[in-house]
Formats: C-alpha cells, structure tokens, sequence
C-alpha cells in the first residue's frame, strides 16, 4: 500500500482538509512523524487534528514537558516533542515506545533518531515553508 498526498495550504483554515485526510488514512497506521523548520506549523496541524477528535484540551507544543498526553473522544492522544534529546538512550528513557506501541494517536515532532525503534508502519508528515502563509504538507506511508 502506497500513500503519498500533497497538500498546498495559504491559509490556518485550509489546515481542516489536511487533517481531515490524516484522520481518514489513520486506520493503516496512528503514528505520524512530523517534520519541518522551527515554526512550520506542526504543533498548529495537531492541534486542527485534535480538535477534530473532540479533544477540549488546549493543545500546545510539548518543546518541554517532552511529552503531552491530550483527552479525546478516541482515546487519549500523544504529542511528543524530541528536538531537545541529543541520543536514541535519551528518547528510551523517555518510554518513547510505550507511546509508539498502543493504539492511541501518537505524534511526534523532530522524529529523526526514532528511525530503528519505529512501528513497522507510520507516517511521516513533511512540511515545508512556502512564505509567511502558504505551506506544503506532504504525507508518506512508510515501511520500517
């Protein structure tokens, strides 16, 4: 199974579209890495996601707590920040895989030294700066 969309957003609301799709692409896998430049918007893209979902938690960037862990009518959903962990050890003691290995929603920004403890299947979210408000999302089905 293949899974590769693009999206060009120019604007917050068009951010619905987006995470609606990444809801309707859940069943395959519920973790997603997200990657992109400091104030792309991927903490804005989980926040749309959860909302969604029916969280009423007010969802922030987890830069330090590491991890937050939001209510919703699915379930509880994790939101994982690594950009501050410099090593795989650090992001073990964490209990990284307690999230990744359930079947809660788990999203993780700077997800790039997960790569040989990932799921067997997740999705890795890109998304790139256009200008001040237009972004490109990619999405990717990934094989570990």
């Amino acid at each position: 199974m293949t899974i590769n969309k693009k999206f060009i957003i120019h604007n917050i609301n068009e951010l619905d579209e987006v995470a609606n799709f990444i809801i309707k692409i859940s069943k395959n896998s519920k973790i997603f890495y997200l990657t992109g430049d400091l104030g792309s918007g991927k903490t804005t893209l989980v926040q749309k996601i959860c909302k969604i979902l029916g969280s009423k938690d007010t969802i922030v960037s987890p830069s330090f707590a590491l991890v937050n862990i939001y209510d919703s009518k699915v379930g509880d959903i994790y939101h994982i920040d690594l950009y501050r962990l410099n090593d795989i050890e650090e992001i073990i003691n964490l209990g990284i895989e307690d999230y990744l290995y359930n079947s809660n929603y788990c999203f993780v920004e700077w997800p790039q030294l997960l790569k040989n403890i990932s799921p067997e299947l997740y999705y890795e979210i890109n998304i790139n700066i256009i200008d001040n408000n237009s972004r490109k999302i990619e999405i990717l089905l990934k094989e570990n």
